[in-house]
């Protein structure tokens, strides 16, 4: 549940707005001056603003100078004739603006992105707060793989053009990594933009992307500007790469290679500066020898990609970590929930397998915090059944090892469930293919050999 706060002096446009997002679940604060809307954002700390550009005592733009220090996160609400103001509006902040009447699933859509937007930020400030580590490495985590995983993506961060490919299973972190690496980046600045092409026709995440002029789109709007316009000078994040229509790969091509594109349906090129940073669940390679991705894109995207190992094949110390980092997000969410795990409640949470990932993980915390509201700790009994059964290595028994004794059993089992693929078993413990030959010699599993499966 998230917290909105709408400014708008429109009785009609608040009752409807607050109707939509008390529905979904969400708390809900209306006012109708900029005055008010200041006074009560420092109050009540909302997620996402609401926030009309014309205000019986001011202006949006006020509203924004007076809490950019507080970093809201702001969607414009516009009249159509406003809305070269909402894009200057963008510029001094705001995430996005929608024009009257609104659109509530549109709405919808540009809030959840807004939503996650805030969770962003409040990740990066306790990346940025944590004491000895980079902020990479306090998202990633303390192994020695993850850490060098940190050291790559610090120094793709630090370049402005240089494209990025984020690869890995879904509920990897690959949203959050990509906000991080902007965050990094000489563009931190300017504009963060994302959508998913998965799910949207080809024809409208054609006009979310590139923008429509007159007569396109829903036919409402005189013009319409596309998220590489809106990113401009920023980075824009496209989630599910291997989802995009042959057409709309073909014109991102163009984009990557020529830094141009053009509205639907054509019209002049349109120069656009703008970095992409491209993440898929999905094998490109197999996309691409089955003719479903083309290839010069896919190599066009790979300059230096990155692999998120799913949960399960991360270290004991970075699952760790990631728990005590989730609890510390949801506990300025959750107000009364407790912080602290109970040493059953830890050992049930590290033998899960987590098929859902960091998502998963974060749903089933969140849960176990509501249920353990006003008790000293979370224990066993607070977690989801389904956690609470796992099964697997765990800690109820201990077995002395030395670290590099778990580090070669773990590489050896990486190793076997890729049929000896040094290749991708490097892309999934987060290491180079160069570091891992290094290691496959210095633990003698050197007669690793490829297995076949028929003749």
């Amino acid at each position: 549940m998230a917290t909105i706060l709408i400014i708008d002096d429109d009785p009609s446009v608040t009752a409807a707005l607050g109707a939509f997002f008390e529905r979904g679940g969400h708390h809900v604060v209306r006012t109708g001056t900029a005055e008010e809307g200041i006074e009560t954002f420092l109050r009540v700390r909302p997620d996402l603003v609401l926030l009309d550009l014309r205000l019986p005592d001011g202006s949006g733009f006020d509203v924004l100078t007076r809490l950019r220090s507080e970093e809201p996160v702001v969607i414009i609400i516009t009249a159509h004739g406003e809305i070269p103001l909402a894009v200057q509006a963008m510029q001094e902040g705001a995430e996005n603006f929608l024009t009257k009447p609104v659109d509530l699933p549109h709405l919808g859509a540009a809030a959840e992105r807004a939503l996650e937007k805030a969770r962003l930020r409040t990740l990066a400030r306790f990346a940025r707060e944590r004491r000895g580590a980079t902020r990479v490495s306090a998202l990633l985590g303390a192994s020695p793989a993850m850490r060098e995983l940190a050291h790559q993506v610090e120094m793709l961060a630090a370049s402005a053009r240089t494209t990025v490919l984020l690869l890995g299973e879904s509920g990897t972190g690959k949203g959050r990594l990509a906000y991080m690496i902007h965050a990094m980046s000489p563009r931190s600045a300017a504009n963060f933009l994302d959508a998913s092409c998965a799910g949207p026709a080809p024809e409208v995440l054609e006009v979310e992307l590139f923008g429509a002029d007159e007569g396109e789109g829903d036919g409402a709007r005189p013009r319409r500007l596309g998220l590489v316009e809106m990113a401009q000078g920023g980075t824009l994040f496209l989630d599910e790469i291997a989802e995009l229509s042959p057409t709309l790969q073909t014109k991102l091509l163009r984009l990557l290679e020529e830094g141009t594109f053009r509205r639907r349906p054509g019209g002049p090129e349109i120069a656009a500066d703008v970095r992409i940073i491209a993440a898929t669940s999905r094998d490109l390679v197999e996309e691409v020898n089955a003719g479903r991705f083309r290839e010069d894109l896919y190599y066009r995207l790979s300059v230096m990609p990155v692999h998120l190992p799913p949960l399960r094949a991360r270290a004991r110390e970075d699952v760790l970590d990631l728990i005590g980092r989730l609890v510390t997000e949801l506990c300025a969410q959750l107000p009364g929930a407790p912080s602290e795990l109970a040493d059953g409640a830890l050992e049930q949470l590290l033998q899960h397998s987590w098929p859902g990932n960091i998502r998963e993980l974060r749903n089933v915390l969140e849960r176990a915090m509501i249920m353990a509201r006003g008790a000293r700790r979370i224990g066993v009994e607070h977690l989801a059944p389904d956690v609470r059964r796992a099964t697997g290595p765990g800690l109820s028994r201990h077995v002395p090892r030395s670290l590099a004794e778990v580090e070669r059993a773990h590489i050896e089992r990486t190793l076997r469930a890729h049929n000896a693929n040094r290749t991708r078993a490097a892309r999934e413990l987060g290491i180079s293919r160069a570091t891992l030959i290094n290691k496959i010699k210095a633990y003698d599993l050197l007669s690793t050999e490829p297995r076949t499966v028929g003749h």
